[in-house]
């Protein structure tokens, strides 16, 4: 219908106000530390604690004795409390590479050069993923829950085409548990069902350049297995078929025949030949400050690869098993880089266990930031393996507590408290603080874990390593921060290289604005004010290429002291109004 009234009538317009818009991209936690299993060093998301222990294992030997790694713990807390995602990355001390698989087999009239027709390597390095000894009925003496072994379950020379097992290590032929399974592979580059192209090839190699870390990848394919990839194919098919559809007979032989093996090969051992493994509260009483059978420097490249903003995304950092006490550079390598990133906070332990009040206060000095936090004392819990009470630094248990706001609540809401900040799996803190220490340790910005009857062990306390007084010392508003600024970053990004008009300025401001209000309803902000116009954009800013906005905003604070007065009247008095 017409848009204008040319003679007199009635015009009924529509304004579609009711867009819906775009949410922030959900960002988790992100966790360093070591591992029974897993890629080294390769930040890998997982969404459950189940696809964790897939990736990564459950617990590991020292000697006689079984532990789990502070890492499996926390993953463990986080995803029981409701965490949704958590960027993992696996430290090793040493050199660690990948498993292959042994020899696999050809069909008869196959290539006489004595080649495997592909090589398969598993994803995870180390020793432990060495699957390789002699088979008796069926099961493979070093097999093991954490290692795999391979299968060729059916091969079909007339299609050119085989099935792939991926099988768990300990398993065996009567009773085999298929983790992965792959039907119709083919050797035939061209075709859809190219090995190479249905279960990956990818290769992930940690690489530095000059003081900068990043991933380099090769291959062609991308990893659809999460246990294995294609090394190489020594026998490809081509054009398996001639053109009467007939297989080729110098490709028929070159398929796997029926058979079964293992993985061999792999080097890296968790805990190194004369490393000292202290786990729990032993980490760091050695001269050598070690942590779970590594040292504080095998941190160094994880902690470096994680501050690249553009790649890896995280809204809280956590290392437990890094103590300030015994691994100062890379607990202040890990704040610095959070600092820099400015989209997340480290929550960071300062003492070993059995560390005296006034000890904790002194180390807390050296930190001063808002993207920093730290909680004390030490925690008891049950060991998920061992089933063992066993102590661990705060950072351990902390996951659990965020995952918990952010699920039950917003990023802006104090990770602390009885209704946010208990700790269920948390037996008992390493002492029960006074009303006397919590005033101490909160005064030097270290949020306490106190016991209260009735209610158990409790985070106490929201403060941020800043010290000067700020709204920025809590940390609900230093979240909440950085929740806008993730949203509103992303807002922006869209209009990189747009024209630096009024129409660009109304597009930003219809996106956050809405946003904004959302986060007031949600008790997020008192008020906020976005100005993106002509008074902030004059004519010599848009010259320079250049489209500024101001976002004011007013965060909410929290009640953390409560006054109440009761006051004793005499009968018949009145009471005021």
């Amino acid at each position: 219908m017409a848009e204008t009234l040319l003679s007199p009538g009635v015009l009924a317009r529509e304004n579609d106000q009711s867009f819906i818009q775009g949410q922030p991209v959900s960002v988790g936690a992100a966790i360093i530390g070591p591992a029974v299993k897993g890629p080294v060093e390769i930040p890998t998301l997982v969404t459950s604690f189940s696809e964790y222990t897939a990736i990564f294992g459950g617990a590991v030997q020292s000697g006689s004795n079984v532990y789990s790694y502070l890492t499996s713990v926390a993953a463990s807390n986080y995803f029981s409390n409701g965490g949704t995602s958590l960027l993992v990355t696996r430290v090793v001390s040493g050199s660690f590479t990948p498993a292959v698989s042994t020899t696999i087999p050809t069909g008869s009239g196959g290539p006489t050069t004595g080649l495997s027709p592909f090589v398969l390597e598993t994803i995870s390095e180390g020793t432990i993923m060495n699957s390789t000894s002699p088979e008796t009925l069926g099961a493979l003496s070093s097999g093991s829950v954490d290692n795999i072994r391979w299968e060729i379950a059916t091969a079909n020379t007339s299609s050119g085409t085989f099935s792939l097992l991926i099988r768990r290590g300990d398993d065996n032929n009567l009773q085999k548990v298929v983790l992965e399974s792959y039907n119709n592979l083919s050797l035939d580059p061209y075709a859809s069902n190219y090995i190479s192209k249905v279960i990956g090839d990818a290769n992930f190699n940690l690489t530095s350049d000059g003081g900068d870390y990043y991933i380099q990848q090769t291959g062609s394919y991308s990893n659809a297995s999460k246990y294995i990839r294609v090394k190489q194919v020594n026998y490809n098919t081509p054009q398996y078929f001639d053109n009467n559809g007939f297989a080729k007979n110098q490709y028929t032989g070159s398929l796997p025949s029926v058979s079964s093996g293992s993985f061999g090969g792999a080097v890296g051992s968790n805990i190194p030949v004369g490393r000292t493994a202290n786990f729990n509260q032993n980490i760091g009483l050695n001269a050598g400050a070690d942590t779970q059978g590594i040292s504080g420097s095998d941190y160094n490249n994880a902690i470096a690869l994680l501050s690249n903003t553009d790649e890896y995304k995280y809204n809280v950092i956590f290392a437990p098993g890094l103590i300030h006490q015994y691994h100062p550079t890379q607990v202040s390598n890990i704040v610095n880089n959070t600092i820099g990133r400015g989209d997340a906070v480290a929550v960071v332990d300062l003492r070993g266990y059995g560390a005296e009040i006034n000890q904790v206060i002194s180390q807390a000095s050296v930190i001063d930031s808002s993207y920093a936090a730290t909680y004390w004392p030490w925690l008891q819990t049950i060991d998920l393996n061992t089933g063992e009470a066993v102590w661990v630094p705060a950072s351990t248990m902390i996951p659990g507590v965020y995952a918990f706001t952010d699920n039950s609540s917003d990023p802006w809401f104090a990770p602390a408290g009885i209704t946010r900040g208990s700790l269920g799996q948390v037996l008992r803190a390493e002492r029960k603080l006074t009303a006397g220490n919590r005033d101490d340790l909160y005064e030097a910005n270290i949020n306490p874990i106190a016991t209260f009857p009735g209610s158990g062990v409790v985070v106490f306390g929201q403060k941020t390593l800043q010290k000067r007084a700020s709204a920025l010392d809590r940390i609900n508003v230093r979240r909440l921060l950085i929740a806008l600024k993730s949203y509103i970053s992303q807002v922006a990004d869209g209009l990189v290289f747009e024209q630096n008009t009024a129409t660009t300025r109304n597009n930003f401001l219809s996106q956050v604005n809405p946003y904004l209000e959302s986060v007031q309803q949600r008790q997020g902000l008192f008020a906020f004010k976005v100005v993106m116009d002509d008074t902030n954009n004059t004519p010599d800013v848009v010259d320079r290429n250049e489209l500024v906005g101001q976002i004011f905003l007013q965060p909410t604070r929290t009640a953390e002291y409560i006054i109440l007065d009761f006051n004793v009247l005499p009968t018949g008095a009145t009471f005021p109004a």
